[in-house]
């Protein structure tokens, strides 16, 4: 391959492209011209559409996928004084609504070759302030819902799952965002699916959508009449139908990156050192992000130096979130040692739908010649 070619022709491959078609820019207009722009019918389509692909009856639209968290908590009760046991590798927002609510996030390590939740560690962290288990499904990949269903019936516990990375992911043929009692969704712009910004809770319980759908209106159960202290949390129409003209290209990109996966790990698995995705016999994985592990150099010089060939790539994380400074100055002291390790080793690399063939070639071939500069000298 002429590597210097590929650069000049395609520039940078992005971690990240989002990809907004003629139905969605049709479908925004058409809203716009309207007048009608916020939490209206559009907004109520998308939550059916919605509802109905992941197998809930309720989903209810808001505006970003920590305001579904938080809605999520404080619908179900979640309050001070309670305990929420979830995982120290994610994205902060996972953990921080937990503190939004006055409740206490307990962290329980992870599994290294999924990066989830470990299940066979929660039930020596549950407490009698132990409310619920908050799993995050992380790059795409189920967590083990199984073993968190069979633990949380055991020991009465409530099930809010983070499926802000897992739009149409499934574990045993059954989707994530069906399991809990209820599930949070985020359409950022880099997400599988997007709507710019915005965010979904399904569930189906019909007294936790409607106090979710209070809840994100200000707390008014009709127009002035306000029954709780709430928030502006509310979805626009615009964002709704962008989100409608996604969902219906969801499985097919997810299929895509499914693919582009497959054909990254036939070309990386060979190279010593390199960790490519493990992927759990019982699940659909839906690559939100395609995370390799770095075992014999730094992820981060990986990192640069593919940056300087022209392939964007990020550390999902680089920190675990009980060494974050605000859990430092909370009194988190944890000791959880495959998290603090992974953040160490963990790189993403691009998948998404916009990446050829060519792309995928050009990226093994960079990770191999970088990885084999980098150990020489290591």
């Amino acid at each position: 391959m002429d590597i210097q070619k590929h650069q000049e022709v395609d520039n940078v491959i992005p971690i990240a492209n989002p990809l907004i078609g003629k139905e969605e820019k049709n479908a925004v207009i058409k809203v716009l011209s309207s007048g009608n722009l916020v939490n209206g019918e559009k907004v109520l389509d998308f939550e059916k559409k919605f509802s109905k692909y992941i197998g809930t009856k309720y989903a209810v639209a808001v505006n970003s996928g920590i305001a579904a968290l938080c809605l999520s908590l404080q619908a179900l009760g979640i309050k001070k004084g309670d305990e929420v046991i979830t995982t120290p590798f994610s994205f902060i927002s996972s953990s921080n609504c937990i503190l939004y609510v006055g409740a206490k996030p307990i962290f329980v390590d992870i599994d290294p070759k999924t990066f989830n939740i470990n299940p066979d560690l929660i039930e020596e962290k549950i407490t009698k302030k132990t409310k619920a288990i908050l799993p995050v499904h992380l790059y795409g990949q189920p967590c083990d819902m199984g073993k968190i269903t069979k633990i949380a019936k055991e020991n009465n516990l409530l099930i809010v799952e983070d499926a802000c990375q897992a739009h149409g992911a499934e574990f045993k043929n059954k989707k994530v965002g069906s399991f809990g009692n209820t599930a949070c969704f985020s359409f950022y712009a880099t997400k599988n699916m997007t709507t710019g910004e915005g965010g979904m809770i399904t569930t189906d319980s019909k007294q936790v959508a409607e106090i979710c759908k209070i809840l994100r209106d200000v707390g008014q159960e009709k127009k002035y009449f306000h029954t709780d202290i709430g928030f502006n949390f509310r979805m626009t129409d615009f964002q709704a139908v962008i989100g409608i003209e996604q969902l219906k290209k969801l499985d097919k990109r997810n299929e895509l990156r499914r693919k582009n996966a497959k054909i990254l790990t036939e070309k990386l698995e060979k190279i010593d050192g390199i960790i490519t995705p493990f992927v759990d016999s019982r699940v659909k994985h839906v690559f939100h992000q395609y995370t390799i592990k770095t075992k014999r150099i730094s992820n981060d010089k990986l990192s640069k130096k593919l940056a300087k060939n022209g392939i964007e790539s990020r550390i999902y994380y680089p920190i675990a979130i009980h060494k974050q400074e605000p859990y430092k100055k909370l009194g988190y002291r944890d000791r959880l040692p495959e998290a603090e390790q992974v953040v160490k080793e963990v790189l993403s690399i691009p998948v998404h739908p916009s990446v050829s063939k060519k792309d995928m070639g050009f990226i093994a071939e960079k990770i191999k010649e970088v990885h084999l500069k980098l150990t020489d000298n290591y």
